[in-house]
């Protein structure tokens, strides 16, 4: 676990980890506080490793965040990335992945929520450079507030030597209010037709009205009817993440989202 507690000051730093060949980890890095700050992270998983990469930002909204987080996935390993971006006035991070060797899999899961004047941005990419190699990217993301901004672009290269490889991207957009704009650009550059599966969605709209409908109908209000369709959109990500009390941080930050549109509170249980 590494907490950052921010104080208004610039911060810039390069962090590299490596882990060894079949080894277990679970790494967290979690951000707090103000602050005006830039990173350049560097993972790189040996042979048969199965490693746990979670990053939680959930900064002061005067907070500007900057970064590139790089991963190199060795043979036969096997990782899992979670990003959660629910805080700060500006976050932009790209995050860029290969292989080193055969048989790698590689998950990487985001949510990120954008409020008033907020701007979130993820950029990903994911080179197929070595065959028989998987990849899924789901990243969801809603919006709230005039100004709320988001963008994602994910870039998936499968290059000639990339025989065999499966791999697919999604993005889901969630808009709760008017005045909001979400960017979603999906891109698949594909050099071998030798693969076992390629494909990528993107999707931005507001709530589902049959959702609403089936649940009114059963009695729940309008307002809490909205609230666990939201719930529901994000607990798919959140549940992956397999450290429970930062499962229940990201659900209670979740909740004080929507509290600011609903005026209300509630705590992680009553989620």
């Amino acid at each position: 676990m590494f907490v950052a507690t921010g104080k208004g000051e610039q911060a810039a730093e390069t962090f590299v980890a490596e882990f060894g060949t079949h080894s277990k980890a679970t790494l967290v890095l979690r951000f707090e506080g103000t602050a005006q700050y830039s990173c350049k992270y560097d993972f790189r998983i040996a042979d048969g490793a199965q490693v746990n990469l979670v990053y939680v930002n959930d900064w002061a909204e005067d907070t500007i965040h900057g970064g590139q987080i790089s991963i190199e996935v060795g043979r036969d390993a096997r990782v899992r990335t979670v990003h959660a971006s629910m805080g700060g006035r500006a976050i932009r991070i790209a995050e860029r992945a290969r292989y080193k060797g055969p048989g790698g899999q590689l998950e990487q899961f985001g949510l990120y929520f954008a409020d008033a004047g907020q701007d979130v941005e993820h950029r990903m990419f994911v080179d197929h450079n070595e065959p028989n190699t998987k990849s899924n990217v789901d990243y969801r993301g809603a919006l709230q507030g005039k100004g709320a901004h988001s963008v994602w672009i994910g870039d998936v290269l499968i290059r000639k030597a990339a025989l065999g490889i499966e791999t697919y991207e999604s993005n889901k957009n969630l808009v709760l209010t008017e005045g909001c704009q979400a960017d979603s650009v999906p891109n698949l550059e594909i050099e071998t037709g030798e693969i076992l599966g390629a494909g990528h969605a993107s999707s931005t709209g507001r709530f589902d009205d049959n959702q609403l409908f089936y649940l009114m109908s059963r009695g729940i209000t309008e307002e809490e009817s909205r609230r666990l369709i939201v719930h529901g959109f994000f607990n798919d990500i959140i549940r992956r993440v397999g450290v429970e009390h930062i499962e229940r941080k990201l659900l209670e930050q979740v909740e004080r989202e929507l509290a600011l549109v609903h005026g209300t509170t509630r705590t992680a249980v009553d989620a």
